[in-house]
């Protein structure tokens, strides 16, 4: 059964500092391309930062760039998203997403329980 648990996050100031974690389990995490999506309230989900299995690539969205930065560990099977400069249009709910990174995993996508962030003053 897969899993993809989340943490961190909560609440901070504008221009402060968060960091979310998303530990992955019963899945070949090395085998899986893995993103941070956000859901703001009565929007649609949206990507924020995708890391390739290698790590050599990483995608962010134009809101993210300069700001985030998105990481992984492939022997701890965790994924990470430092967010700085926070604003307080970045509260959303913060999900850890899994895709499988071969033609043959295409349906293997799986997502974790979100986390809220919540910046405000």
């Amino acid at each position: 059964q897969v899993q993809l648990v989340e943490s961190g996050g909560g609440f901070v100031q504008p221009g402060g500092s968060l960091r979310l974690s998303c530990a992955a389990s019963g899945l070949t995490f090395r085998l899986f391309r893995m993103s941070w999506y956000c859901q703001a309230p009565g929007q649609e989900r949206e990507l924020v930062a995708s890391i390739s299995p290698s790590a050599d690539n990483m995608f962010y969205a134009d809101s993210a760039k300069g700001r985030f930065t998105i990481s992984r560990d492939n022997f701890a099977n965790t994924i990470d998203l430092q967010m700085n400069s926070l604003a307080p249009e970045d509260t959303a709910v913060y999900y850890c997403n899994a895709k499988g990174a071969l033609p043959i995993m295409t349906s293997m996508d799986y997502w974790g329980q979100g986390r809220q962030v919540t910046v405000s003053s």
